[in-house]
């Protein structure tokens, strides 16, 4: 994997996160980590500092090198090994080379590494997330009274304001990131071939240790406190250290495909209620010079539509994990993790510069308003309308329904209710101007945006 890919616009926006290149220095610290606890329990005569600047030689030919030869074995760590070996001979001698990657197995390595690795995403994530929900809440500030239509099954519905619509996209933010602190300290695997490490209670034994398996497994919780990782028994089979990772990035996806839908709605020609940041040459098109697309939000929208699957593949491989090491389901893992963690990075990333610069045009959300009425207050208006007196009775809901529907504004309600019903015109102009502003007709808009912004406050 590299920084950026034209099959994936934006993907260098998360920077080196969950790259070739990280994996392998990530790999070199369980490494290193592993050593300097070998070291302490007298195992390691250099420990981790045999393998210094050992990572730092896998760039360009030599990274493309262990790529192709991670084939043989079936993962990267069984030629990454012997190359840190033949580094450690080199630095600190034959008897600290020989302690590298003892006691592990290769999926304890390439375990932790992608825990390590996912850590830092989470990380930026929430980094992201927390200048969305402060872009955000300052939006909902200063929109509390900006009127506008609701939206239902892509039609008009009622007035609310722009401030409660920012406060669902709030919502979501918040959820998503509660589903990033909500995950469990990522977890290291320190296992050895079957989960026993049997090994090391055996060499441990050798060297006089009274308990070796308590010790053996006081070597693991070292290891994971040098990588500041949980120490848990092994789950070689038990994966729900990476579907959990998985769920908790496509839930920010999620969160802010909903985002970018309003947005590219609202960005539309014929509504142009909403616009993207400009910026040199984003939202051009190669033929149409006239147009302005919503480039951020395509892009956004992209990343929510192909993550769930993405997440489906690390459930389906944890299901399919037997044995005390999985054969195929564990490998299945790392790709689709690896893309999961870096395009809902470069994502979040997106969307914090979509909405951080988001322009907001409050009079075209008026107009949009004014032509829906009298039809977005039906719900308030038919009620009323149908106890009018007429010649034969109440006009009842299936008038004032039939009324509404056939009146494109007020005026021309007016004027209908003025033939069919027998009510006093100084009646019906009260009524309308009451019943027809839509100012009154707001319910709890803004209970519901003083909770939501006291929530991001929180």
């Amino acid at each position: 994997m590299t920084a950026a890919s034209l099959f994936w616009p934006g993907l260098h926006r998360a920077g080196e996160a969950f790259t070739d290149t990280a994996l392998v220095a990530a790999l070199v610290r369980v490494e290193a980590a592993w050593l300097d606890a070998l070291a302490a329990a007298g195992l390691s005569p250099a420990g981790g500092r045999a393998l210094a600047g050992a990572a730092e030689e896998y760039d360009g030919a030599r990274l493309a090198e262990l790529a192709e030869a991670a084939e043989a074995g079936g993962n990267p760590v069984i030629p990454l090994v012997a190359g840190l070996r033949r580094h450690a001979a080199a630095t600190a001698g034959a008897e600290a080379a020989a302690a590298v990657h003892r006691g592990l197995t290769s999926q304890d390595v390439v375990d932790t590494a992608l825990q390590l690795c996912a850590r830092d995403v989470v990380t930026a994530l929430r980094t992201e997330l927390d200048a969305q929900v402060a872009a955000l809440a300052d939006l909902a500030v200063r929109h509390r009274g900006t009127l506008t239509v609701a939206r239902t099954l892509t039609q008009h519905a009622l007035p609310t304001t722009f401030a409660a619509r920012v406060a669902s996209w709030l919502t979501v933010l918040l959820d998503a990131r509660d589903a990033l602190t909500a995950l469990p300290p990522a977890p290291a695997q320190f296992g050895g071939a079957v989960g026993t490490l049997a090994s090391l209670v055996d060499r441990l034994a050798g060297a006089g240790a009274v308990d070796p398996v308590a010790a053996a497994d006081a070597v693991a919780a070292d290891a994971a406190r040098r990588l500041g990782l949980a120490h848990r028994p092994p789950w070689h089979t038990a994966r729900r250290p990476v579907t959990v990772l998985g769920d908790a990035f496509t839930a920010v996806t999620d969160a802010l495909g909903r985002v970018a839908a309003d947005v590219l709605t609202g960005s539309r020609s014929e509504i142009g209620e909403l616009r993207e940041p400009g910026a040199p040459g984003r939202g051009t098109s190669s033929t149409m010079p006239q147009k302005r697309n919503p480039a951020l939000a395509v892009l956004v929208r992209r990343t929510a539509d192909t993550a769930p699957a993405l997440a489906a593949q690390l459930h389906t491989a944890a299901a399919a994990a037997g044995d005390e090491r999985p054969a195929g389901a564990w490998h299945a893992e790392w790709a689709p993790l690896a893309a999961l963690a870096r395009t809902s990075l470069a994502a979040a990333r997106q969307a914090t510069e979509l909405l951080v610069g988001l322009e907001v045009d409050t009079g075209a959300m008026g107009r949009t308003l004014r032509a829906a009425l009298p039809g977005v207050l039906a719900e308030r208006l038919v009620p009323a309308l149908a106890q009018l007196p007429t010649a034969g009775g109440a006009l009842g809901t299936d008038g004032a329904r039939g009324a509404l529907a056939a009146c494109g504004d007020v005026a021309a309600l007016r004027a209908l209710l003025g033939e069919r019903t027998s009510a006093p015109g100084a009646e019906l102009d009260a009524l309308l101007a009451r019943l027809g502003d839509p100012r009154g007709y707001l319910g709890t808009a803004d209970l519901v945006v003083d909770a939501v912004l006291a929530r991001a406050r929180g």
